[in-house]
């Protein structure tokens, strides 16, 4: 694997035209960035013009219809295609969200993608996610309980309880919150950024926890936590529609909490 971050002043040129078949009546263009770890041209912007009417509403069926029959040199990735897996979380319109999740009616005039933003590039629209699951194993995202389980094995919740990890358990780590949040572009080497800290306070929350103490101090540092500045761009790409500013706020309110 190649990781790769573009220079600051880095421009990208323009790629390959690739027009829509002939007698297509229904055309779209998609503009999409292309980088290659051994092309001298890097990168540039390829643009397809695709029959909508040969394909499925999403730009994700788009980049499939693309990579199948027009350029199999094209990378991305992709799973689920429900919105599920977080496999095609990638920039398109100006806005970080899921292909599959995208309508490509919702674009107006031609679709520009693009992979995350601020992020190691290893393919064209693959960008490289190790150092953010890092950041995520730093939390220790699984429960912690020092107390004996009850004989069923079972550690019950209250209706209450259960009801307070709403909104962040269907967090399905596709990133976009973290690559969309200019704290994360300056700082994404010591912020953990929305999505990591998200994740910190499902667990802070949970009540069979019992590592509340221990999780709160860990992040109790200038950067990890405190970097965030309530741009609120987290909460605004969230595709699950998710509030990751306001677990954020949460923590920083239980660290404040805790020392009066």
């Amino acid at each position: 694997m190649v990781e790769l971050t573009l220079p600051r002043n880095s421009t990208v040129g323009k790629g390959q035209f690739f027009p829509a078949p002939a007698g297509a009546t229904n055309v779209k263009s998609f503009k999409i960035y292309r980088w290659t770890p051994d092309d001298d041209r890097n990168p540039v912007m390829d643009t397809y013009e695709v029959d909508l009417d040969a394909i499925g509403p999403m730009v994700l069926d788009a980049l499939i219809h693309i990579k199948n029959d027009i350029d199999p040199t094209l990378t991305f990735r992709r799973s689920c295609r429900e919105g599920i897996c977080g496999s095609c979380a990638m920039n398109i319109d100006g806005e970080n969200t899921l292909a599959c999740l995208k309508p490509i009616q919702d674009v107006k005039g031609d679709v520009a993608v693009n992979p995350l933003p601020h992020m190691p590039i290893v393919k064209d629209l693959v960008s490289n996610l190790d150092g953010a699951y890092a950041q995520l194993r730093s939390i220790e995202p699984w429960m912690q309980s020092d107390s004996a389980p009850p004989p069923d094995g079972e550690r019950r919740q209250s209706i209450e309880e259960r009801a307070k990890l709403d909104g962040m358990w269907e967090c399905i780590l596709c990133f976009c919150c973290t690559t969309s949040c200019p704290s994360y572009w300056w700082n994404g080497d010591r912020y953990l950024g929305p999505a990591t800290l998200l994740a910190a306070y499902r667990w802070i929350a949970d009540s069979r926890d019992e590592h509340t103490g221990e999780r709160l101090d860990s992040l109790e540092d200038t950067f990890k936590l405190y970097a965030c500045r309530t741009i609120m761009n987290c909460t605004q790409t969230c595709p699950k529609g998710l509030n990751p500013a306001k677990a954020i706020g949460r923590i920083k309110e239980m660290q404040v909490e805790r020392k009066l």
